[in-house]
């Protein structure tokens, strides 16, 4: 049954932020600008379900973008955190507690002999690009279209207008050489990919990829080209950065790289090893983080990096990650419920699908597959502008954009699930009504 949601608090609170941030916000995508109406100002979170300043309930399925694998308040996570801030909140040393998650963390992920603890996803692809160029000697970066990586000055660039045209900026104050550095190529692309390597491996330092590519729709690719992409690699003495930011230790603990069994050189992470609060990490072999200071000459350091409450809240977090069947469950959870929608649209006969893979889902308003973010049709983008009114309308919170991806967490019941099924249904009979 559809209620008309009173917005009425955060409409003040949004135009009273203007006068502070830019566009009122301190992450764009925030302001609402794909969506209708004004951002939700969110005041309380517990399980799936948070409350915005005017008192209405959705059931959550951005979990700040990704982190909150355990939903919000999870109870041992704020206990811990409690403790931990009781004694201090930083110290600028090392702490037993970093100790603690990084150990946890190296004994169940065979792909990473030590780590280095960052305070962002961004700052921990940043140092990675700088390791791999420490490492190598070489300046140049691959990457692909669709996969972001942080607003990092050499890698928020579009393509160029031609394999052999390197990087262009997509955002003021980049300059051009920095962009220059970086050649931009299709996914799941393999001619090109090698065509690209052949032409520039002797001068590119790594080639820096989502496995799993969720923040622009879900494109998810298939293992031989991951595959064919760590050959290529190692073929052309090129290193392999597996950006894991959203998908480690989301679709299981050893992330992508366990879920294709392929050993990339680098893996940067962020989001769950947090438990909610601030944090990333780079890591690798021995050999290769050996190159960063002090042991090395790669200079990386951060006054809040492993800071006691990011490394409390990330180790009470993980531990509950490891508990038996803990993934199984939770991934089960998340394709039924995105087959539960697809069985629906398919008996509808609507241009939907909905792709998913561990606990992340996606809409996409097509019923092709899709692997490489020009497939993507921004049409699309208009129906999901209606169907993220219509399902706050039902208390269903996603995230305010259709290139981003939905997460379930482990707080989501069946009755949550239930509900947020029938708006799904009810919002998408008005979409394509």
């Amino acid at each position: 049954m559809q209620n008309t949601i009173n917005r009425e608090n955060s409409a003040q609170l949004f135009e009273e932020a203007k006068q502070y941030f830019p566009g009122g916000v301190n992450s764009p995508v925030r302001a609402f600008k794909s969506v209708s109406g004004p951002p939700l100002f969110i005041k309380e979170g517990n399980g799936c379900i948070f409350i915005d300043e005017d008192d209405n309930s959705y059931v959550d399925f951005c979990c700040s973008w990704g982190p909150l694998i355990l939903g919000h308040n999870n109870a041992r996570v704020r206990e811990f955190v409690i403790d931990t801030v009781k004694k201090g909140t930083s110290f600028g040393t090392p702490t037993k507690l970093g100790n603690q998650l990084g150990k946890l963390i190296l004994d169940n992920h065979r792909y990473v002999e030590k780590i280095r603890f960052v305070s962002s996803g961004t700052e921990a692809v940043m140092s990675a690009l700088r390791l791999a160029r420490g490492v190598t000697g070489k300046n140049k970066v691959i990457k692909f279209e669709g996969c972001y990586h942080g607003h990092v000055d050499s890698l928020l660039v579009k393509a160029g207008s031609g394999l052999a045209t390197f990087g262009v900026s997509t955002s003021a104050g980049i300059p051009a050489p920095f962009a220059q550095e970086t050649l931009v190529l299709p996914l799941d692309d393999k001619e090109a990919l090698s065509k690209a390597l052949e032409q520039h491996g002797k001068d590119t330092a790594c080639v820096i990829i989502e496995p799993i590519p969720a923040n622009n729709g879900l494109l998810i690719q298939d293992k031989e080209y991951l595959q064919f992409l760590r050959d290529e690699c190692t073929k052309h003495d090129v290193l392999l950065i597996f950006d894991e930011v959203i998908s480690g230790f989301r679709i299981g603990f050893e992330g992508a790289a366990g879920y294709y069994n392929i050993q990339p050189d680098i893996i940067t992470f962020g989001k769950i090893i947090g438990g909610g609060m601030p944090v990333g990490a780079y890591g690798g072999s021995k050999e290769i983080m050996s190159h960063i200071a002090p042991d090395g000459p790669v200079y990386q350091a951060g006054t809040l990096s492993a800071n006691p409450v990011a490394m409390a809240a990330g180790y009470a977090a993980m531990q509950q990650l490891l508990l038996p069947n803990f993934y199984e469950n939770l991934n089960n959870t998340t394709q039924l419920f995105a087959k539960v929608i697809q069985d629906y649209a398919e008996k509808q006969e609507w241009e939907i699908t909905v792709p998913s893979i561990g606990s992340i889902f996606w809409l996409n308003f097509s019923k092709e597959r899709i692997t490489r973010a020009d497939q993507i049709d921004s049409t699309g983008m208009e129906k999901f502008k209606v169907l993220h009114h219509e399902l706050l309308q039902r208390g269903i919170y996603l995230g305010p954009s259709g290139y981003e991806v939905g997460f379930i967490s482990a707080a989501h019941d069946n009755n949550s699930l239930a509900k947020a099924l029938q708006a799904m249904q009810e919002s998408l009979e008005i979409v394509f009504g």
